[in-house]
């Protein structure tokens, strides 16, 4: 049992929201915001720092101006949607990262809030994430300003993501020593395939979910969503191979039960990812750049694997 959730108590697909505004045009985040929304879609996933890597300015904000602008379009939409978005990794300096991104001290955390909510024009955001750890500032003060937030009414829920667990389990204890709102979600990289053990990932800042960061949530009852749930389009796309740390036997295995499976199914690769991603009680994020991916992902919903699938699936692995 999931017990307190940021969601219902079933997983959700998540519109992850990242390339809003940089790779993604205004006009077709719109079309995929609206089709989300039409597909019975309820959480969008952003960051403040979305994305100072392919912006001119050098700087985030765009994708949470994007929503803000959609928000203004679409009189209701925020009675529709639920807004998550981290602060931690913006850059203070263009172009500059990581040696001046913001970092989670009390200022830091009051004032990447307080700007976000000014860029999505909104009085509050539904989940707000700690978007990475900061071992520069004490764990206690960090704890004080999200809980601050919560109790202010700029945030209903706190989360960490790309935490250890026993940080996310140090800060937990810390809350209710001080009497504030808990962190009561993670979010970590997870899908289908895995890694070679032991070997470090080339995207700089992504931290794998563990079985202990699952048990740790189930145990807590906390909610768990992933991210790079599709591989970046790899269990699909020729053209864009997983990388090489995932090349071994297990991904070979994975990947040909996971054909003989869609097959069974009459469902695509990437609606079968999703489908087990839920069923092991995770929030898949999906970021998209098209409608059509949109609905697709939200079909996963009916997607109904069954055990002696489950179970394929786990000996592959």
């Amino acid at each position: 049992m999931r017990g307190m959730d940021v969601n219902s108590t079933s997983p959700q697909i998540v519109l992850g929201t990242m390339d809003f505004g940089t790779r993604v045009a205004p006009d077709e985040a719109f079309a995929i915001l609206d089709s989300f929304v039409g597909g019975g879609g309820v959480w969008l996933d952003t960051a403040n720092c979305y994305s100072f890597w392919g912006d001119p300015s050098g700087v985030g904000g765009a994708s949470e101006r994007v929503i803000g602008a959609w928000l203004r379009a679409r009189p209701g939409a925020r009675d529709a949607v639920k807004i998550a978005t981290k602060v931690r990794q913006n850059p203070l300096v263009p172009r500059s990262w990581p040696q001046s991104a913001e970092g989670l001290s009390a200022p830091a955390v009051r004032v990447g809030v307080e700007e976000s909510l000014g860029r999505l024009g909104v009085d509050h955001v539904d989940l707000l994430w700690a978007h990475a750890e900061d071992r520069a500032v004490p764990l206690e003060e960090t704890v004080g300003a999200f809980g601050e937030l919560v109790t202010k009414g700029a945030a209903l829920r706190v989360g960490a993501a790309n935490h250890a667990a026993w940080r996310v389990e140090r800060a937990r204890s810390l809350a209710r020593e001080q009497g504030v709102e808990p962190w009561t979600a993670l979010q970590l990289r997870h899908s289908l395939v895995q890694p070679r053990p032991l070997t470090p990932l080339a995207e700089g800042g992504h931290r794998l979910l563990a079985d202990e960061d699952l048990d740790f949530a189930q145990s807590e009852g906390l909610a768990v969503w992933s991210y790079s749930s599709l591989m970046w389009g790899s269990y699909v796309r020729a053209d864009k191979p997983l990388p090489q740390t995932y090349d071994h036997p297990g991904t070979t295995r994975v990947l040909s039960v996971l054909d003989d499976v869609a097959d069974e199914l009459a469902a695509t690769r990437n609606q079968v990812v999703l489908a087990w991603l839920m069923h092991r009680g995770i929030d898949p994020i999906v970021g998209v750049s098209r409608v059509e991916q949109v609905e697709e992902a939200l079909a996963a919903r009916h997607v109904r694997l069954g055990d002696e699938h489950l179970a394929r699936f786990a000996e592959a692995r």
